[in-house]
């Protein structure tokens, strides 16, 4: 070989941020003196979607999925001692990242930082949210405006700064196949490209330097080649629209930028040591090709599927990219798979599908008029559906889940509850406490901030009118409001949105063959009606809390529906008191409760509770989710009927228990339906 200087790495980073400002702010600068090179801030989930930690809906998710900001004090705490100006710092932040923004602005201003030197990302991409994540506020006209401000403020004023970042990670986590994945994320980037545009904001000029500053954020699946590929195809694909539609004819500036985390979907709980080697696999595909080689990789961490990782487990996977970078040659070659006829042709394909997909989506109007109108989302969960069956039925295999189960006792796991990081529930308390603190002496010393009225009604007044609503924002970063408010005084002006769940839309997955495990239950839901001389059975699935992550509940909802029940779903972000008025009023047999964000301990035995109150415990009360055993344990205690965690895959199987639980709720005999 000849001698070549040897590639730089990409960014390494670890996703972290919980409990506190101060807890986070410790372990950012514990990861940045072990070699980390950049930052990856986790928001709790009431900073993501806009309210204080002592609105009702925050209640059990305060610092369980990330770190509270609620005001400029917590963002100045949360980067206390590291010196933004010198940072790459990536905020996983979508409906509010405009606000984030303006209090990280200014507390580099109170650094004394140069704010055009200010370097990272907010990931900024609302569609996503509609689709998978869940963490939208306002309709999807407004949401965008506040996208396309933040494109041309950023340009003009911190050049350096990603101002959204495409995520088509998400996508995969709700089942999008790797054409879904290309073409919603391109959709999504054609119709932020045209608002900008079409804004009048930034000059047809300064287009080039729109084109160079979005970034995406990719999943990388276990599927190796087809990932690799994919990403392949993805940068062809940016080059021709950029080119063609927007007229950029700068190369540099039309190169596809792109970070990745590794695919969390395939992550097992069951034997999670496996994970380790399933991380590396999917790194290889966005590391080993140099002509598609990702910007920055976060790695997930091989206990994710059980709870929180530990410093520890964060450790290990940034340790899995230091190996590959640093001992391997991997950066010392050109691209490896240039001229493999394989390869080529699986990108050649991929292309050709997902441009035909890309053109459905223009002919309905673009992305955002296919979230409205349900396409996108029916599309993902249908995908997730056949996954699913195909897991379910053993076509699709994952390791230590529907083959190779037999296990020796996993040293790793041996204490589970130490085997995860867990937050103290204590932590919510003192958080709502400060934010009460906040808001009685914002205006006295050492703060002084200047009335935050005055600033939110400038910012009612923006958001009415079609100015860019940046400097407002910024306006109400210094004068102290707080997250709940600025996020308050434009739900005023905008309104809501509830996105479409896309199950009563999505086909049958899983059809009812005679004999089949479907087929039982159903015949087991037909019986069961009859002895209570009710039509149908009806179950309703409730996400209570913050957790906007919907794809179990959409899948149980689904099935539940193909074996026959009728399923009342409303969506994501209910309070307890909303989803048993819901459960009273439908007159249901069994509720279902999803939460992934950990919030389960104080959620779960809520509606419990109103359920007794309406005096109706004949109702079994079902929770899935990311729930650790001892807490599992906890909730049965509580009068759970049953508890599942992503170890239990067979979804025909956790329909059939939920209908046993009914009967036992109503003392009715055990039902043996002959296959």
């Amino acid at each position: 070989m000849t001698e070549r200087q040897k590639d730089r790495p990409w960014l390494m980073r670890t996703y972290a941020g919980h409990s506190t400002a101060e807890a986070s702010n410790e372990l950012y600068r514990r990861n940045l003196a072990k070699g980390q090179t950049g930052l990856s801030v986790a928001f709790d989930l009431p900073t993501q979607t806009g309210y204080d930690p002592d609105h009702i809906l925050a209640r059990g998710e305060v610092g369980r999925v990330g770190v509270p900001v609620s005001h400029l004090g917590d963002m100045r705490r949360l980067f206390q001692d590291i010196p933004l100006e010198q940072m790459n710092t990536s905020m996983t932040i979508n409906a509010t990242a405009m606000w984030l923004l303006a209090l990280y602005q200014v507390v580099a201003e109170e650094q004394g930082a140069d704010i055009t030197k200010l370097q990272g990302t907010t990931q900024n991409d609302i569609v996503k949210e509609y689709l998978s994540r869940g963490t939208h506020v306002f309709p999807p006209g407004p949401s965008l405006r506040l996208t396309t401000d933040m494109i041309a403020y950023t340009v003009s004023h911190i050049p350096k700064w990603n101002p959204i970042n495409i995520c088509s990670y998400h996508l995969q986590e709700a089942g999008a196949t790797p054409v879904q994945e290309i073409a919603y994320a391109m959709s999504t980037a054609i119709a932020v490209l045209d608002a900008v545009r079409d804004s009048g904001q930034v000059p047809q000029e300064r287009m080039g330097d729109v084109v160079a500053r979005i970034s995406f954020f990719v999943n990388a699946g276990v599927r190796f080649v087809e990932e690799m590929c994919k990403m392949r195809a993805f940068g062809r694909i940016w080059d021709k629209v950029t080119r063609e539609r927007y007229g950029i004819e700068n190369p540099k500036q039309r190169r596809f930028r792109y970070g990745v985390q590794v695919n969390s979907l395939g992550l097992t709980e069951a034997q999670p040591e496996n994970n380790v080697q399933r991380i590396v696999l999917e790194m290889l595909a966005v590391t080993l090709s140099k002509d598609a080689r990702a910007r920055a990789v976060q790695l997930p961490a091989w206990n994710e599927a059980l709870g929180l990782p530990r410093p520890w487990d964060q450790q290990w996977s940034l340790r899995i990219q230091q190996v590959l970078a640093h001992e391997s040659d991997l950066l010392e070659y050109e691209d490896i798979f240039e001229g493999s006829h394989v390869i080529e042709a699986k990108v050649s394909q991929l292309i050709e599908d997902s441009l035909a997909e890309i053109d459905r989506i223009q002919e309905m109007g673009g992305a955002m008029a296919a979230v409205e109108s349900g396409y996108l989302k029916s599309q993902l969960v249908s995908s997730h559906a056949e996954r699913r069956g195909r897991i379910e039925s053993g076509q699709e295999k994952i390791v230590g889940v529907n083959i190779f189960e037999t296990t020796e006792p996993n040293p790793l796991t041996a204490d589970l509850d130490a085997a995860i990081q867990t937050v103290d529930p204590a932590v919510e308390a003192r958080v709502v406490a400060a934010i009460g603190t906040w808001r009685d002496t914002r205006y006295q010393p050492p703060f002084n901030h200047p009335r935050p009225c005055k600033a939110l009604e400038r910012l009612k007044e923006a958001a009415k009118g079609t100015g860019n609503l940046m400097e407002a924002t910024l306006e109400c970063a210094r004068a102290g409001v707080t997250t709940g408010e600025w996020a308050g005084a434009l739900r005023e002006v905008f309104g809501e949105f509830r996105a479409p769940t896309g199950v009563s839309s999505a086909p049958i997955a899983v059809p009812v063959e005679a004999g089949s495990a479907l087929a039982e239950v159903r015949a087991k839901v037909d019986a069961t009606a009859r002895e209570l001389g009710s039509g149908k059975l009806r179950f309703l699935v409730g996400k209570p809390g913050l957790d906007g992550h919907s794809n179990g509940a959409e899948q149980i909802a689904v099935r539940a529906r193909d074996a026959g029940f009728e399923v009342v779903y409303q969506g994501i972000r209910l309070t307890p008191e909303q989803i048993v008025d819901a459960a009273l009023a439908e007159d249901v047999h069994a509720v279902g409760l999803s939460i992934l964000s950990g919030s389960h301990a104080q959620l779960v035995p809520d509606v419990l509770e109103r359920l007794r109150v309406a005096g109706a415990t004949d109702i079994p009360v079902i929770a899935g989710g990311i729930i650790p055993n001892g807490d599992a344990e906890q909730l049965r205690e509580a009068g759970v009927a049953a508890v599942f965690t992503p170890k239990d895959f067979d979804i025909t199987g956790i329909i059939g228990r939920i209908v046993d639980e009914i009967r036992k709720a109503n003392k009715l005999d055990p039902l043996e339906v002959p296959a």
